[in-house]
């Protein structure tokens, strides 16, 4: 059975990796794999194949990289290749209806979030930036909106206190794989049930910009944490040193908040946010909103990523010294 259906599919990044080879492994028949064009990296503007390129070429997988694929002709790539189904698992573009209606079992996505939450391009960051302790991984029918289809399940993962994206997006695209292995053959057997989404819980999780990634330093301690370890191992998070982007790629979780305070005298004695305490073998103390966060890996504009305490036996920066 499983080798009568034409499966097509698209994803891009390591999280859709385990996907596309739980369907090579289990027999099915791949027909065909559509990524994003490779994008040049690096200081040297390498031009580098995506992770799903990369697998699918070891499997010896025919693949297309549509720089658009609602473009006619990309259209036409994908209908020649006469899907019966499509797999899709952060793919990086929408689908257009053209190609929505191509396979007559449609078209599935693993999607990185408990939908109807964190509809969007960055569910995982953003639940890691919001403080989320649950997540997950929700199988879905593919619609013209956004992440709007019909879902077909869902399984919960735990987000750790230590957890950064990048652990996440691992034990998800785990997870994801497993959940598409268990739930396929009960949907080619049209077994699988269909269930709306809730248009009044939905959230939506944008990708990131460079506002996003820098730290803003009135917010608490744990605020602080949460959007450092969401935006490693990607981006990082960044603050500005004497007008020089001075980033941040781990910190220590916070043990404790500041409370509320009343009294205006104790008000006038806690240093202005991101003012530097301390710098010692442990890393860099900082003021926040409420409370201080060690900075424990840190990148100066123009060096190497290192760890906050060898930067602080440098000695360029002081106590006393402002993040912004």
């Amino acid at each position: 059975m499983s080798q009568d259906i034409r499966i097509i599919f698209m994803g891009t990044p390591e999280f859709a990796v385990p996907s596309l080879n739980m369907l090579l492994d289990n027999g099915y028949n791949v027909v065909g794999v559509i990524t994003q064009p490779d994008k040049p990296q690096g200081r040297k503007k390498i031009l580098m194949s995506t992770p799903v390129k990369e697998a699918a070429e070891k499997r010896g997988l025919p693949v297309l990289q549509p720089t658009r694929l609602r473009q006619p002709e990309a259209v036409a790539q994908v209908a020649e290749l006469r899907p019966d189904l499509i797999v899709t698992a952060a793919y990086g573009q929408i689908l257009p209806k053209s190609v929505l209606d191509l396979p007559r079992f449609g078209c599935l996505n693993v999607h990185g979030s408990l939908l109807p939450r964190y509809r969007g391009g960055a569910p995982i960051q953003r639940a890691i930036i919001n403080g989320e302790t649950v997540t997950g991984v929700t199988l879905m029918y593919m619609a013209e909106g956004l992440d709007t289809g019909d879902m077909i399940s869902r399984v919960e993962v735990a987000i750790e206190p230590k957890d950064t994206s990048g652990t996440i997006f691992q034990k998800l695209s785990v997870a994801g794989a497993k959940l598409l292995q268990g739930e396929l053959p009960k949907l080619l057997a049209g077994q699988s049930e269909r269930t709306p989404q809730n248009e009044d819980e939905a959230t939506y999780a944008p990708n990131l910009n460079r506002d996003d990634e820098r730290i803003p330093w009135g917010d608490s301690a744990q605020q602080i944490y949460n959007r450092i370890r969401g935006l490693v191992p990607f981006s990082g998070a960044f603050t500005l040193w004497e007008e020089n982007v001075f980033k941040v790629w781990a910190a220590e979780q916070p043990s404790t908040e500041w409370a509320s305070i009343s009294n205006e005298a104790d008000v006038s004695n806690i240093p202005a946010p991101g003012t530097v305490l301390q710098l010692n073998a442990r890393g860099i103390e900082v003021q926040t909103g409420s409370g201080t966060i060690w900075l424990t890996q840190v990148q100066p504009a123009g060096k190497k990523v290192m760890e906050a305490g060898n930067f602080a036996r440098g000695g360029q920066m002081k106590p006393g010294a402002v993040l912004v």
